[in-house]
């Protein structure tokens, strides 16, 4: 690895030794680590995330589960993936042989993987996926994903992600290349791969990001060592070219927007069994919880405190003007906020403690709120 990419341990600055000089295992996971790359062992020699437990081959069996990790091992690959500079040193200080992976969604990078395996190009509909290659186009050529993402840059009017000499690019021993780029937008960009039918940027080309990991440069297998090629040793944020050609690829994950919930029976029902003027002070309540409910359908930005601590103040005044039993109030307004905010119980309840107490200090009249 040429010696201007530098490691960072603690205070002090290292030179990576050349790329005749094996690089430490220890040093490269802190460097990553160094630079907010969470970092997770791979096998000795391997590609592969190395292994530990044997309950993790038990069918079923899942991270969130695990014990290994508590206690202070790794396993699950990237799920295991760190920061913390005494796991680290605990890890590959203790077993020097083993690689460095690093967690690409939580380290917010998207690496463009092109291959350079020549093969036969697919169908022209698979060589560009979206993109149509008439008849009339001579792909004679055409055999790697070097080819196929520099034709897809120029009918952009772009660099060839291969060319970018502003991002971190790492060849890889088969002679492919991982170009290195940020993500700063908070998105959470999918893996793909160049075969696959329903994602894919170009026939072979994947990409590696959240739900998946990628082998930091310096690494060494049995098949060679993962160099940095050109001058640039970190990420450029992605470029705007790229990052929309990923979302028409289907890089992105559907939206998920719950649907909207209805106030929860057991709030009508505590509303209804409440004492003097019912009709009233049930549809004052109702429209007020009706609110907080809707918050469901927006789970980030919907003003949930606003409305929740709102409606808590509305139900106060009910309750101090004696059309509601202050008991009755209180659970109806926690049925709502729990089905709004699942999770959130602690919170919530905070709000309804603090809007009721307020409420109750300005008795509601019926004629005010119907």
């Amino acid at each position: 690895m040429p010696a201007e990419l530098r490691v960072s341990r603690s205070d002090s600055q290292q030179s990576v030794p050349e790329t005749s000089v094996a690089v430490s295992s220890l040093t490269l996971a802190a460097w990553c680590a160094g630079n907010g790359w969470p970092v997770h062992p791979l096998a000795a020699g391997r590609k592969t995330p190395a292994a530990n437990c044997r309950s993790c081959r038990s069918r079923g069996h899942t991270h969130h589960h695990c014990v290994c990790f508590k206690e202070g091992r790794w396993c699950h690959g990237f799920h295991a993936a760190t920061l913390d500079s005494s796991r680290i040193d605990q890890w590959w200080g203790n077993n020097p042989a083993l690689g460095v992976g690093v967690a690409c969604g939580p380290a917010h990078l998207v690496i463009i993987d092109i291959d350079a395996h020549p093969q036969q190009p697919p169908a022209r509909d698979r060589v560009l996926p979206g993109i149509s290659i008439g008849d009339h186009v001579d792909l004679t050529g055409l055999a790697t994903g070097y080819h196929t993402l520099a034709v897809l840059a120029a009918l952009r009017g772009a660099t060839s992600p291969a060319d970018d000499e502003s991002t971190l690019r790492v060849r890889t021993p088969s002679g492919g290349l991982h170009v290195w780029y940020q993500v700063t937008d908070g998105l959470r960009w999918q893996c793909s791969t160049g075969s696959a039918k329903e994602r894919a940027l170009a026939w072979q080309v994947d990409i590696r990001a959240h739900g998946g990991y990628i082998i930091a440069p310096g690494t060494t297998t049995t098949d060679g060592t993962y160099t940095p090629v050109g001058p640039a040793r970190k990420p450029v944020p992605l470029p705007a070219w790229l990052a929309a050609e990923l979302e028409r690829t289907n890089h992105l994950p559907a939206p998920t927007v719950p649907s909207p919930r209805p106030v929860p029976p057991r709030a009508r029902r505590a509303v209804l069994a409440a004492g003097g003027s019912r009709d009233r002070a049930t549809r004052a309540l109702a429209t007020a919880l009706a609110n907080v409910v809707d918050c469901a359908a927006v789970p980030e930005g919907a003003a949930f405190s606003e409305k929740l601590n709102r409606a808590a103040y509305t139900a106060g005044g009910l309750v101090a003007a004696g059309h509601l039993p202050y008991e009755a109030a209180e659970q109806a307004l926690t049925q709502a906020a729990a089905a709004a905010r699942p999770g959130q119980a602690h919170r919530a309840a905070q709000i309804i403690r603090s809007g009721l107490n307020a409420g109750t200090q300005r008795p509601l009249t019926l004629g005010s709120c119907s």
